[in-house]
C-alpha cells in the first residue's frame, strides 16, 4: 500500500506546526515562571518569615528557627521564592497546556474542561491555604507540646520548609478530589450510584487518613477530616451536574443493548 506524496508532505508539515506552537508554548511559560520568580526573589525572607509564623508562633518562649548550614540562610528563602514563582504563575501555565489541548477538543468536551480546569486551580489553592491557616497552627501546636522535659526544640529553617511544601503540595492534591471523581465518573472508570452507595467507607477512611496526618485530639481530627469529605460530596454533587447528559446517553445505550438483547 502506497501513501501518496501529497499527503506525506501534509503530515509532516502539521507536524512541525504542532511542535513549533508545543516549543512557543513551552517558552512562553517558562517566562511566565521567571516573571513570577522575580520579585519574589526580592522578598525572599518576608515571604519565608510569613511561612514560618505558625511555627514561630507555636515555639515556646526564646525559641526560634536555626539553620545548621552555613548557605541555607540564603538559599532556603530563595527556594522558596522559586516555588511561590511557580505557583504565581501556573494559572497561565495552564492556560498555554489548555491553549494546546484545545484544538483537539470536541465543543461539549471543552465545554465540560473549562470548568475543571479553573475550579482545579481554585481548589488546589485553597487546599493551600487551609493547610496553613487551619491544619499547621494546631499540628505544630501539638508538636511542641510533646516535646519531653529537658529537650529544647530547634528546629532547622531548611528542614521546616520541606516539610512545609510536602504538606502544601498534599493538601493541594487532597483538595483536587472533586474534580478526580468528575473525571472518573465522565469517563465511566466509577459509577455515580457507586460513590453515593459507598459514603460511610469514603467517611471511615477520611477519619483514619486525617488521623495520621492531624493531632490526636478530637477537634484538631474534625477539622481535618470534616473539609475533605465535603470535597466529596461537592465531587459527587459537580458530577451529577457536569456528567448528567454523558450519563443519561450512557444509560440509554445500555438499555437499547438489553432490549437487543
Amino acid at each position: 500500500m502506497t501513501t501518496e506524496p501529497g499527503t506525506e508532505t501534509l503530515s509532516e508539515s502539521s507536524l512541525m506546526s504542532h511542535l513549533l506552537e508545543l516549543r512557543s508554548r513551552l517558552l512562553r511559560s517558562i517566562v511566565a515562571i521567571g516573571i513570577g520568580c522575580i520579585p519574589c526573589m526580592f522578598y525572599a525572607n518576608q515571604l519565608f518569615a510569613f511561612v514560618a509564623r505558625p511555627l514561630i508562633k507555636a515555639l515556646p518562649k526564646g525559641a526560634t528557627l536555626i539553620s545548621i548550614s552555613l548557605v541555607a540562610p540564603l538559599t532556603t528563602p530563595f527556594k522558596l521564592a522559586m516555588y511561590c514563582g511557580i505557583a504565581i504563575a501556573m494559572p497561565y501555565v495552564l492556560y498555554q497546556i489548555w491553549g494546546f489541548i484545545a484544538p483537539g477538543l470536541y465543543k461539549h468536551e471543552k465545554r465540560f474542561a473549562v470548568p475543571l480546569l479553573v475550579s482545579s486551580v481554585m481548589l488546589f489553592y485553597m487546599g493551600v491555604a487551609v493547610a496553613y491557616f487551619v491544619v499547621f497552627p494546631l499540628m505544630f501546636k501539638f508538636f511542641t507540646a510533646t516535646a519531653p522535659e529537658g529537650v529544647q526544640m530547634m528546629t532547622d529553617m531548611t528542614q521546616y520548609l520541606d516539610l512545609v511544601l510536602v504538606l502544601f503540595l498534599a493538601f493541594g492534591v487532597a483538595f483536587e478530589i472533586p474534580v478526580a471523581i468528575v473525571l472518573l465518573v465522565y469517563t465511566g472508570v466509577v459509577k455515580l450510584h457507586t460513590l453515593t452507595t459507598n459514603r460511610g467507607y469514603v467517611l471511615i477512611a477520611v477519619f483514619i487518613q486525617a488521623l495520621v496526618i492531624s493531632p490526636p485530639d478530637v477537634i484538631s481530627l474534625c477539622i481535618t477530616a470534616l473539609p475533605i469529605y465535603a470535597l466529596y460530596e461537592i465531587g459527587i454533587l459537580m458530577a451529577r451536574i457536569l456528567t448528567r447528559g454523558k450519563l443519561e446517553a450512557r444509560a440509554k445505550a445500555q438499555r437499547e443493548a438489553d432490549n437487543s438483547g
